[in-house]
């Protein structure tokens, strides 16, 4: 597939019918950190061409502190969470209204939906959210999705970064075939994107570590320009099936040019077939309760064969949960490599771990399943080895 890297861009953005674009902060700011009307405008137009393509558009948006920052003459991001929240809280609606005035240009309605963590982890929430997402682009509208800034905590004390894992949610949420991530930087390189010997990197297949070291700075450990948030967000829908293209929000026309198959940015392939919206919350949204670590034999089985769990694969149980409860499975050295609904307690599982199957009975009095996690309620979300084109 990598010897055709343009000829696998145009089949998927021919094929992709449901988009989730992502747009951060610093595309949407000045340098002070103050909205950029002209930039949400633009956007906001060719977001209305996409849609008058026939494919329906879902934007993931940060830009709630920069616009309450315009509006109250901030000169500095605060510091402190309370300021943050309520400068994001005034921020919020303005934010909304910059796109809305482009969009009822062409017949079209902004809507703004505000997300927490919880609400994609519990499951009627998480269904709730998948309905409504799909409702209002029924309504020709297109929704425009936000941390919910005032409740939330952990986004707003990163410059950037959890909109990133938002975005890469709200994909496998919807099982959109594509996600676009608008950044200040022009897609994955081999190096610091400030060096001018560095390469673009047109399309990465799949990944280990290997690829998050092209990201990483090698003397301080930071990552620059937020890749490495951006580079786990894709790791989460291109596991679950789907693909993802890293490109710059700074070029006019790009989000055009990518949904018209040209070769913009870093194209992220999509490992694997289309996960099941079941596995998806099972993997990706539900929040694990505890883990268990596996011997090299179970983590083989899990990650490379497809089985189910047993009990005497299990080397060790950690945390406290109940059945029915996701937990997440890690090999050997503790990485994880699945999740999984659990039919076992910890409690349980702390007495049958190793055993064989049959002897659950003689240990706990019963036996209700022979599989600690079935392969129907398992879904696989660690890495894979990498390959990457540089065509």
């Amino acid at each position: 597939m990598s010897l055709f890297p343009d000829l696998v861009r145009q089949e998927i953005s021919a094929t992709a019918r449901l988009v989730v674009v992502k747009v951060g902060t610093r595309v949407l700011t000045h340098a002070r950190g103050h909205l950029d009307p002209q930039r949400i405008a633009r956007l906001a137009e060719e977001l209305s061409q996409i849609c008058e393509t026939g494919r329906h558009v879902v934007l993931v948006s940060s830009g709630a502190v920069g616009a309450g920052m315009s509006l109250l003459g901030l000169a500095r991001r605060p510091t402190d969470l309370a300021r943050l929240q309520a400068v994001a809280a005034v921020g919020q609606t303005n934010l909304i209204q910059a796109y809305d005035r482009t969009f009822r240009k062409h017949g079209r309605h902004a809507a703004q939906v505000l997300l927490t963590a919880e609400d994609l982890h519990h499951r009627t929430r998480y269904l709730n959210v998948r309905n409504t997402l799909f409702s209002l682009l029924e309504f020709g509208a297109v929704p425009i999705i936000n941390e919910n800034d005032t409740v939330a905590v952990d986004e707003l004390m990163t410059t950037f970064g959890d909109n990133d894992r938002l975005a890469a949610l709200v994909t496998n949420v919807l099982r959109a075939p594509l996600l676009v991530i608008l950044s200040d930087v022009a897609g994955v390189f081999d190096g610091d994107p400030k060096d001018p010997a560095s390469q673009l990197l047109p399309c990465i297949e799949a990944w280990d570590d290997s690829v998050r070291e092209l990201v990483r700075d090698r003397f301080s450990g930071l990552s620059k320009g937020g890749m490495t948030s951006k580079l786990e967000a894709a790791r989460m829908v291109t596991a679950a099936g789907e693909n993802v293209i890293i490109a710059s929000g700074h070029q006019a026309g790009n989000l055009l040019r990518i949904m018209a198959g040209e070769p913009v940015g870093t194209l992220l392939l999509a490992r694997g077939k289309s996960v099941s919206p079941w596995k998806r919350w099972i993997g990706f949204s539900a929040r694990p309760r505890g883990k268990l670590i596996l011997d090299a034999g179970a983590a083989r089985a899990i990650g490379a064969e497809g089985r189910s769990l047993l009990a005497i694969g299990i080397a060790g149980v950690e945390g406290e949960f109940a059945k029915g409860d996701v937990v997440a499975v890690c090999g050997p050295d503790g990485r994880e490599i699945a999740r999984g609904l659990t039919n076992y307690s910890a409690a349980d599982l702390q007495r049958i771990r190793g055993l064989q199957s049959q002897r659950i009975a003689q240990v706990l009095g019963y036996r209700p399943y022979e599989e600690v996690v079935h392969r129907n309620n398992l879904t696989l979300v660690g890495h894979q080895s990498v390959s990457v084109s540089r065509r």
